[in-house]
């Protein structure tokens, strides 16, 4: 049950595992974790770093012996998704960063997801073994072929146990659809396509067929000169599968409904919060760049996440957003010096808690945040090697804008930009988090009485 998250906003989060201590891959530029992933039972959790590798963590089985063990995440397979490519055509590197990963959901003991770089999207089955076949006709224990003329009986190959292997392969490669980087991938409702998303364009795929998309939206204009607005992210509605969204660069989303028409450049709703004069500067339309969408789980609302606040949309309501929360607001003065040193572009992702009652996204200093959208009470809290100690209570932390400041409270102007959360992910059911701190990664439980 969610139901008790009250205790999780007073206590906080209790750190029960970071898969033993902290998940610490090292400190190269490989390693520093680009997306987080639950499977849809929570089981499984899945990060991808720039290194192209996907690393994917399964949670213990709860034992008589040690009880409080249920919950721990161990790894369970790694794999190279993504290596280097290098597009001859337009003397251009690509990247092996994996910039998304999706699961499908379990429709028999094998494991199917989706992982991205810039350009390609695969499709991974992750399978166990821990059977094989001896006994074989044609070849000796060792795998080699024999003289057929010596064999003078038939044999029949028996299956013998064997230590649990578990497989990593490719079944598809969808690969030379978008000229511009893939910034999203989202699978539909009906489970045979799904969409993948770069600047200017959304394609769609089927999954029985890689050498061809059916592109769905393409906001390229004629001349590149006239180019206002990128896409920025683009997800499906969890239960109705003609229906999408996709948010941009100046701070609209744009629903769209796949039965109006077979290119959805017309929107079927179009969201947009109209900007208060006061607030007008040369970064605001920097800020409202839309870097995350999501749609609870519901499908009733929309969350979206710009560089300043995290916004909740009726999809009934289409002229501004019934929820606003205010993430770091504190930043407000130091605009200038973010935009300086480029974090102000930082793409920040938002999550929903499993009954859409609760939202969490990032912050500076490996802060995150959290609101409970009930009580409407909100949480800061610190992913640190040095504060997160397996089964300890993580303390609320607060940030100090200026004056006096307390002893419990960190300085604005003693904030780490270099420390970011960026990608984090909440279990589908239970209050189990997981958050990408750099190449660390950190999974944490609310508190168990």
């Amino acid at each position: 049950s969610l139901a008790g998250f009250g205790s999780l906003m007073q206590d906080v989060l209790w750190c029960f595992s970071q898969v033993k201590g902290t998940i610490d891959i090292g400190v190269a530029e490989a390693d520093i974790i680009s997306t987080v992933e639950f499977n849809h039972t929570g089981e499984l959790l899945a990060t991808g770093d720039k290194g192209g590798r996907v690393v994917i963590f399964q949670r213990e089985q709860e034992s008589k012996n040690q009880p409080h063990r249920r919950g721990e995440y161990n790894v369970y397979s790694t794999f190279q998704s993504h290596e280097p490519e290098f597009d001859y055509l337009k003397s251009l590197e690509i990247e092996e960063k994996i910039n998304k990963i999706r699961w499908l959901p379990q429709q028999n003991a094998a494991y199917f997801l989706l992982s991205t770089n810039d350009k390609t999207v695969k499709l991974w089955k992750v399978s166990e073994r821990d059977k094989r076949p001896e006994g074989y006709n044609l070849k000796d224990e060792d795998g080699r072929l024999r003289d057929p003329s010596m064999i003078t009986m038939l044999r029949v190959p028996v299956l013998r146990p064997m230590d649990l292997m578990v497989e990593a392969t490719p079944r598809r490669v969808f690969a030379n659809a978008h000229t511009y980087h893939i910034n999203s991938i989202s699978v539909n409702s009906d489970y045979e396509t799904y969409m993948s998303a770069d600047d200017l364009r959304i394609n769609l795929w089927n999954f029985e067929i890689t050498n061809q998309s059916f592109n769905i939206v393409d906001i390229k204009p004629a001349n590149m000169e006239e180019l206002t607005e990128v896409i920025t992210a683009a997800e499906f509605h969890p239960h109705h599968c003609n229906t999408f969204v996709y948010s941009s660069s100046k701070g609209t989303i744009r629903l769209c409904d796949m039965r109006t028409s077979a290119l959805c450049d017309r929107h079927a709703k179009f969201f947009e919060e109209p900007e208060d004069p006061s607030n007008r500067s040369f970064f605001s339309e920097i800020i409202s760049s839309i870097s995350d969408v999501k749609f609870s789980h519901s499908g009733r609302y929309i969350m979206t996440r710009d560089y300043l606040t995290v916004k909740v949309w009726d999809l009934n309501m289409e002229n501004r957003p019934i929820e606003t929360y205010q993430v770091h607001d504190y930043l407000r003065s130091k605009l200038c010096s973010l935009y300086e040193n480029d974090c102000i572009f930082d793409k920040f992702e938002c999550v929903w808690n499993g009954s859409d009652s609760v939202i969490m996204t990032g912050s500076y200093n490996n802060f995150f945040r959290m609101f409970d959208r009930n009580t409407k009470r909100d949480v800061t809290l610190e992913a640190s090697r040095e504060n997160s100690k397996p089964r300890a209570i993580l303390k609320p932390r607060k940030v100090c804008v200026g004056g006096k400041r307390r002893k419990d409270e960190i300085s604005v102007d003693s904030l780490d930009f270099s420390k970011k959360i960026l990608h984090t992910a909440w279990h589908p059911s239970e209050n189990i988090i997981a958050v990408a701190a750099t190449n660390n990664l950190y999974i944490f439980q609310d508190k168990v009485n």
